[in-house]
């Protein structure tokens, strides 16, 4: 079943490339493109999540597979990861949602925070996605928690 991780890895990546198109454009003063680019990254970052969000509650995640040498060291980035993916998620809402109130005042000092976080969010989690996928691949689906930690 590495098509859903695969998938919802490409979404993120593509939801990053809309984000970074779009910050490129609201710098040029294109608001109209800026505002379309920005909306296809919250589209694409959406279909990331429910794709994500379906795969741990009906599968469960991958359990890292690879030695116990750099085992901590893979929970230490996963913890990263989703740490800057939460707050990624949680400050694009709000963005969203201040530009949806034609707050731009404050969809623009949130936004740029916001970006970054997001274009930190999606090579992180590119690189979790090789260390799962592609560098180690085998490791049994295990509920989120014991993932996250680490537990056999």
């Amino acid at each position: 079943m590495q098509i859903l991780p695969t998938l919802s890895t490409m979404f993120i990546v593509i939801s990053a490339i809309f984000v970074g198109f779009g910050w490129y454009h609201i710098v040029k003063g294109n608001r109209q493109t800026h505002e379309k680019l920005m909306i296809w990254g919250a589209v694409f970052a959406l279909t990331f999540f429910i794709i994500y969000m379906s795969r741990t509650i009906f599968v469960g995640n991958t359990m890292f597979n690879g030695p116990q040498s750099i085992k901590l060291y893979y929970h230490i980035f996963l913890f990263f990861h989703i740490a800057l993916a939460t707050t990624g998620g949680v400050l694009g809402l709000i963005t969203l949602w201040h530009a949806y109130k034609k707050n731009f005042m404050k969809h623009r000092r949130i936004g740029k925070t916001a970006a970054i976080v997001w274009l930190l969010t999606a090579p992180t989690g590119v690189a979790v996605y090789v260390l799962l996928y592609i560098l180690y691949p085998g490791g049994m689906s295990e509920p989120v928690w014991k993932v996250i930690f680490g537990i056999h």
